[in-house]
Order: structure tokens, then C-alpha cells, then sequence
């Protein structure tokens, strides 16, 4: 023991107070890191007088174990070889080491709880080799870091066996990766993002990560897996995060007891995206319990997180049209709410639609599916509809459609005059007080009225119309000579 303590700084505090004679000491050390493989290390190296054979695969244990029996510059002792010394000088070689040697040592690192430096130089040095290999270059380097925190590599030809010559993908390392624990995971992870590698492939490994442990993990570990996952993804660019993966990730997440904070990062991440989603994204079902067979609450939740985005024309109008499909789906489902169906209904603002036809579609669907609705119920669902865009025919369709309040037929109808002021003045004051009359039985005598009325004036336009064309023609085909100029009064009169 007198031999150890000449090298420890720790063991000569504890003799150091011993009040001596000839009883024994006996010490024990519980936590000593990497246990008896460590020890012995540590013993061969006080029992041979200060050396040891120091390589990447022992590394770890030596250092850590000199930092737990302070065998460092700090003891007085400054005539014995210093341990601590020995192993922070073999680690400034850590560039020329190979691929599996680092991992190796970040291997033995998790278990160790004094070796932060030893996994950041690891971490450090790994991150600079997937960086080189992404860039498809086709041999490993050591790596450096720059003020600015980005990876900087250069060529080393001795680490070229490492890589395995694996650089047709900058996926290669995925697998390997994958068998270090979450915690290292995590760090690595972060430590990736800060040195701006290429965010789409953090996620890619990522999700390649989140499925391989949901195979092989029990439920507690699947639940940390992935809001360690989930919370990773976060911190990326979003518009680098494929958005079929994130529906996949909200999938399990939705199906395992995940927090509502993870499930809420998870929802935002695809409202910013949600221009990149499909109708089959978004017909998830309803949580267990709820009436309804889709989850509609979800869906208003991802288009919140979109519009809290910014609104942008050509991403809202795809938005629009994947959420006329999406309420054309669900309309036919007898257990939605009318509240739900107006609240999808109205969430996008008009400047999102060109069009309304495929709302109106919508709207008629779900009328048919929900006869028991009240008047007032379906004047408040109509109420989605802009009547200035949607097409004659629909406004049309409109008014003989008996599953719409009176009110809304004459509104389309006044909506199919008023574009180009069409009709004359008497009968579009006519339409325009009808629509002011509370319906009772004449309704639909009425309606019949108000359609015949629009049919005359609608007919009486084209035959305009056809008459406007004709004397277009004859005025562009008006010649000098006096024939034609004597036949145009006759044509006129």
C-alpha cells in the first residue's frame, strides 16, 4: 500500500492521518472507476515503477482512475512519474487514432463519470470524420475546430483502413453510432448541431436511431428514446426535417405514453411544414374515448402552428387545398360536431381560396351525413362559403340543392348576377328583397320563382351577348368602298 500511496495523492491523506502502530488499514473504494480492470491498471503502473503501456483502448481507464487517487501534479510527490500527466499527453495523439479506436474509448467513457474531456475530444474527432465523409471525400482526417465553432478536417492516411473505404453515403456511421448509450447520444448530438453539421443528416440518423431502439428497447426506454429524439430534432432547422418522418415519429409517439410537451414539439415542427403533408398524414384517428373518427383537434392544432409561421401565398394555397380534401374526408363522418366542421371550415383566412367549389362539395356532404341539423345550425356552416368564388354552374347547383337553407339559394343566386351586373335593375331588386323574407311554406315556390327569373335573365344575356359579337365582327370587316358602307344601316335597323 505504501507503494500505491506514493503515487496517490488520495491514498497518502488517508495514511497521512493514519495515527500509526501495527494495526492494519483496510480501504475500500466502491465506486472506483472502471471497477477491477481499472484497478489493476492503476496497479501495474504504481508496481512498475510509474510506467505503463498507454493506448486508446486502455486510455479511459487510466485517466479516470488517475483523477479518482489523484495522481496528478497537485501531490508533492514530484519525484514519481505522474499518471494523470502520462494519460492527457498519450490523448493530444487522439487525431491519428482510427474510427474504431475512438469509439472504443467514447464506449468506455459511458461508464466512467470523470472522463468529460476524454469524450469531448472523441465526440470532437468523430464529428470531424462523418463531416469529411458526407462531403464524400475519400479518405478520414484528423479533425480541428476553428473561433467560429465549425469542424475543420484534414487528410490522415494512416485512419483511411477505419472508415472501411464506406464513403459512397455520408450514412455509414449510422449503425455504429446507434450502439452508443442515449445520454452519449444526446451529447453528440448537440455537439453535431453546434459546429453546423448538415442538419438533414442529424435528422436522418435521428429517426434511423428512434427505430432501431423501438425494436430492441422495453416501454420505458421506447418513451425516453423518443422524447430524447423528439427533443433533438427540435433544436435543427425544421425545413431540413423530412415531414413524412415527423408524421411517422407523432404516430409512435401519439400510440406510447409520451409527454404532452414532446407531443406539442412534435405537432409545431409539422404545422411549419404543413404545406409538405399529404391527406393520408393527416387522417389520423381520434384518441381512444373520442366521438369523432378522426383527430380533427389535431389537425387544428397544426394549422395554428402553420398561420403563428407566417402566411406566404403559395404555401397557404397548398395548405387550402390539402384542407378541402381533408374536410371533404371527414364531412361524411355522422359523429363530427358542427362546431369542428365550421372551426376546419374557417380556419384559413378567404385570401387562401381561389375557389370555393370544393368547399361547397364539402359542406353538401356534410349536410347529407347530418339531416338532423337545425336551421340555424346550417346557415351558421354556410357561412364558409364565399359565394363570389365559386363558379355559375355551383351557384346553380346552389340554389336547387333542397339540403341548403332557402336563404343560402338566394344568395347564390344573387352572387351569379352580381359579377358583371347582370339582369336589369328591376329583377335584381326583386332577388335582393326576396332575400330579406323569412321562408315559411311558399319556400319553395318561391325558390322555383327566383330560378325561373334568373334562367330569362341569364338567356337574355347570351342572346347580348351573341348580338355584341356580330356587330364586332361587321365593324372590323368595314371596308371604303360604298357597297359596305350602304349595307351596315340595314343590318342596324
Amino acid at each position: 500500500m505504501k507503494i500505491i500511496s506514493s503515487y496517490s495523492g488520495r491514498l497518502s491523506k488517508l495514511f497521512g492521518k493514519s495515527t500509526g502502530g501495527t494495526r492494519t488499514l483496510k480501504v475500500i473504494f466502491n465506486d472506483f472507476p472502471g471497477g477491477a480492470e481499472g484497478f489493476e491498471l492503476m496497479l501495474r503502473f504504481c508496481y512498475n515503477n510509474g510506467r505503463v503501456d498507454i493506448n486508446p483502448s486502455n486510455l479511459s481507464l487510466l485517466y479516470s482512475a488517475a483523477k479518482f487517487m489523484e495522481m496528478s501534479s497537485d501531490f508533492p510527490s514530484t519525484t514519481r512519474p505522474n499518471l494523470l500527466e502520462q494519460t492527457e499527453k498519450s490523448l493530444q495523439q487522439i487525431g491519428y487514432w482510427t474510427w474504431s479506436e475512438l469509439l472504443v474509448t467514447l464506449k468506455q467513457c459511458q461508464d466512467l463519470s470523470n472522463s468529460s474531456s476524454i469524450v469531448e475530444k472523441c465526440m470532437d474527432s468523430l464529428i470531424g470524420r462523418m463531416a469529411l465523409s458526407s462531403e464524400s471525400s475519400p479518405c478520414p482526417s484528423t479533425s480541428s475546430q476553428d473561433s467560429s465553432g465549425t469542424v475543420r478536417v484534414s487528410c490522415d492516411s494512416r485512419s483511411t483502413e477505419s472508415l472501411k473505404t464506406c464513403f459512397v453515403r455520408g450514412t455509414w456511421w449510422f449503425e455504429e453510432i446507434s450502439g452508443l448509450s442515449l445520454s452519449f447520444i444526446e451529447m453528440l448530438i448537440k455537439a453535431m448541431a453546434s459546429k453546423k453539421f448538415d442538419h438533414g443528416t442529424i435528422s436522418k440518423f435521428l429517426f434511423y436511431y428512434q427505430k432501431s431502439k423501438c425494436y430492441s428497447t422495453s416501454g420505458d426506454e421506447k418513451v425516453k428514446t423518443i422524447e430524447v429524439v423528439i427533443d433533438l430534432l427540435h433544436i435543427l432547422d425544421w425545413s431540413s426535417i423530412p415531414c413524412k418522418s415527423l408524421f411517422g415519429l407523432l404516430r409512435v409517439a401519439l400510440s406510447l405514453n409520451v409527454s404532452k410537451c414532446s407531443r406539442k414539439k412534435v405537432e409545431n415542427m409539422i404545422g411549419s411544414q404543413l404545406d409538405q403533408a399529404t391527406l393520408d398524414n393527416l387522417l389520423i384517428p381520434s384518441p381512444h374515448g373520442a366521438n369523432s373518427l378522426y383527430d380533427v383537434n389535431l389537425v387544428l392544432r397544426f394549422l395554428k402552428s402553420f398561420l403563428q409561421g407566417g402566411i406566404y401565398s403559395i404555401r397557404l394555397k397548398k395548405v387550402a387545398s390539402l384542407m378541402d380534401m381533408y374536410i371533404a374526408e371527414v364531412a361524411p363522418d355522422p359523429s363530427l360536431k358542427p362546431s369542428k366542421f365550421l372551426a376546419l371550415a374557417m380556419a384559413l383566412p378567404d385570401s387562401a381560396r381561389d375557389s370555393y367549389n370544393e368547399m361547397y362539395r364539402a359542406i353538401d356532404m356534410y349536410l347529407e351525413a347530418h339531416t338532423g341539423l337545425s336551421n340555424e345550425e346550417k346557415m351558421k356552416i354556410c357561412c364558409a362559403l364565399n359565394y363570389e368564388k365559386v363558379s355559375a354552374e355551383v351557384c346553380m347547383h346552389i340554389s336547387q340543392n333542397k339540403k341548403f337553407p332557402s336563404r343560402t339559394a338566394i344568395q347564390a343566386l344573387i352572387s351569379l348576377g352580381e359579377p358583371d351586373q347582370k339582369g336589369n335593375k328591376d329583377e335584381q331588386q326583386i332577388v335582393l328583397y326576396a332575400a330579406k323574407l323569412d321562408f315559411s311554406a311558399d319556400n319553395e315556390r318561391l325558390r322555383a320563382h327566383l330560378q325561373g327569373m334568373q334562367w330569362r335573365v341569364m338567356e337574355l344575356e347570351k342572346v347580348c351577348r351573341k348580338m355584341q359579337t356580330q356587330m364586332t365582327k361587321m365593324m372590323k370587316s368595314k371596308t371604303p368602298n360604298r357597297s359596305s358602307s350602304r349595307s351596315l344601316p340595314k343590318l342596324c335597323s
